[in-house]
This record gives structure tokens, C-alpha cells and sequence, in this order.
């Protein structure tokens, strides 16, 4: 399979295609106190999205904590359980906390596709991890064309010991992701609108905050990117297209900022079983079809919109 995932996304009557990113969900296990910050966490999602009501949601990574846990696979059956009772189209990407230990994002995988609204895909074999996909939103229209992309990707765990810190997106995902905006452009007479999704941020998300404009939201602490950058931000810049990225993994960042004509973005933590000072809740985002541009904000838990 070359990543490229069949869906029957679309753009509404008027133009519109509202995603709802959850991030660093953080499920844990069937101890008393982790069920009660899991319950929050659940009903916060189950709110948000009765009130957006998106097209599509996409988790970004760390639905669940499985290292210590003794059965990650229910922990993350209840982290989805949410998202699938809302029947709305979803897709995920793995952080690096969700295979950790006990279960891998095979298994993983296999659980999210029991749901029929799941649309998240393994990806190809032969390239690095398990979760590198591109999903189109087709038009409004009775023709149905391909009218935006969506890409995500697997951005690992750990580094190799001699560098250590995170993980980085691979030469090889790269490689992928550039052949699919390749063909979607040649198919669409050019580069699609698109948005990507990844857990750990790239370096870059350190750049934008001190040299990028239109940068608004919090940064409360470091960027915990890879130490090695292996040119996935200046793939898409010269790839066209890709309009913002969306991350999660710093808890306590939540800022959008543009770099190169990109918006690079964080999503807003949305679990209570783990740190962070910023109150609870998630990013939603606003496409409207032929348009080069997004909307952005995020939701609080106290029903408060931060733009």
C-alpha cells in the first residue's frame, strides 16, 4: 500500500471542512485515580465535538501512556471509545507514548480500525513506522475532484542512544511524501491545499516562535523537537501546498506561527493524567475549499475560544 487512503471526506454546501485536533490525550490505566482523570478527559471530548460538530477528527498522538500500563490495549479502547461514539470520520497518528512498552502500533492499529469511521491507515511497508497516510477532501460539487490533501505521519519514539532526545521523521517518509504531492498535483494541475499532522514537532517549531510571523499563543516550554533536522519543513516548502502542520508532545505550547508561508501550529493538550499548566481542550481548524488559507482556535474546557 503506498499510503494513499480512500475516504469519503468532503467539503460541505458552503465551502467548509472543520477538523477537531485532540492531542496528548494520555489514557491510562484501571487504577481509581487514572479513571477518574481519564473520565474528564472523555467527557471533554464527547462535549467538544457535539459542539463543533467537525468532519473529521484527528488525535495526535499519545491517546494513551502504555509503559507500566498492564493492559494498554483497554486503556486504549477507552481513549477512543469517545470519537467512535460520536460517528464522525476520524484518523490518528502515533506519539511517542502510545507503543512504548506492552503493545505495538500494529496492534494498535488493528483496534482503531474496528471502527468503520476510523480512516487511519499502516502505510507502506517498506518505509519507516506505521501511520504514514494521505487522505483527500473531495469538492463540494457533484464531481467530487480532489480538492485538499491531508497528510500525516509517524514520528517515532527515541532517537539512537548516541544522540539521544526524540525520534525524527525519516529520509524514507519524506521521500513518500513528496511522491504523493507529486502525483495529487499532477493530478489536480497543481499543488493541493493541505494540512499535516505529526506528533513530535521539527526544529522549525522552535525557529517560528523566535523568527516567524504572525505567531500568537502560549510557549511555556522548551520545543522538544529531534536534535537531528531531516528536512521534512523544507520538503513542504518546496514541495507548495502545505498551508500548516499540526503537532502535540509540549504539553504547555500551544502556539501557531507562519515560517516560509507555513503555519506551524500545536494542537492543545486535551488530557488531565498528565502535566501541563494550560487548561484542557482542543484545536479546531477551518478549511474552505479552493482557498490557500485555514482558520484556527482552540476551545477550553470552560467553554472560553482562544484564537
Amino acid at each position: 500500500m503506498n499510503g494513499e487512503t480512500t475516504s469519503d471526506l468532503k467539503f460541505r454546501e458552503d465551502g467548509s471542512f472543520t477538523i477537531v485536533q485532540f492531542t496528548d490525550m494520555h489514557f491510562g490505566d484501571d487504577k481509581e485515580e487514572d479513571l477518574a482523570k481519564d473520565g474528564q478527559t472523555a467527557a471533554l471530548a464527547a462535549r467538544i465535538l457535539a459542539d463543533v460538530k467537525p468532519d473529521l477528527v484527528v488525535l495526535t498522538g499519545d491517546m494513551i501512556w502504555s509503559h507500566g500500563v498492564p493492559d494498554p490495549q483497554a486503556s486504549f479502547r477507552r481513549a477512543i471509545a469517545p470519537i467512535s461514539a460520536a460517528q464522525v470520520p476520524w484518523a490518528a497518528v502515533f506519539g511517542n507514548h502510545d507503543a512504548e512498552a506492552g503493545v505495538t502500533r500494529e496492534e494498535l492499529l488493528a483496534i482503531q480500525r474496528e471502527d468503520r469511521n476510523c480512516l487511519s491507515a499502516a502505510g507502506p511497508a517498506e518505509i519507516n513506522g506505521v501511520g504514514n497516510y494521505v487522505l483527500t477532501v473531495k469538492a463540494a460539487d457533484a464531481d467530487g475532484a480532489d480538492a485538499a490533501a491531508l497528510y500525516f505521519f509517524d514520528s517515532g519514539i527515541n532517537a539512537p542512544e548516541p544522540i539521544g532526545g526524540y525520534a525524527w521523521i525519516h529520509p524514507d517518509q519524506i521521500h513518500w511524501y513528496t511522491q504523493q504531492s507529486r502525483r495529487l498535483a499532477e493530478e489536480a494541475g497543481g499543488p493541493l491545499p493541505a494540512l499535516a499532522f505529526y506528533h513530535i514537532p521539527v526544529p522549525e517549531y522552535d525557529e517560528v516562535w523566535n523568527d516567524g510571523t504572525d505567531v500568537v499563543g502560549t510557549k511555556e516550554e522548551n520545543v522538544e523537537c529531534p536534535k537531528v533536522n531531516t528536512g521534512l519543513f523544507g520538503a513542504m516548502v518546496q514541495s507548495g501546498g502545505v498551508m500548516g502542520t499540526f503537532v502535540g508532545h509540549d504539553h504547555d505550547n500551544d502556539y501557531c506561527g507562519t515560517l516560509h508561508g507555513i503555519r506551524l501550529c500545536y494542537g492543545r493538550v486535551t488530557g488531565y493524567n498528565c502535566y501541563g499548566k494550560l487548561q484542557r481542550g482542543a484545536r479546531v481548524i477551518r478549511m474552505q475549499e479552493g482557498g490557500k488559507t485555514f482558520e484556527t482556535w482552540i476551545v477550553e474546557a470552560d467553554g472560553g475560544i482562544v484564537r
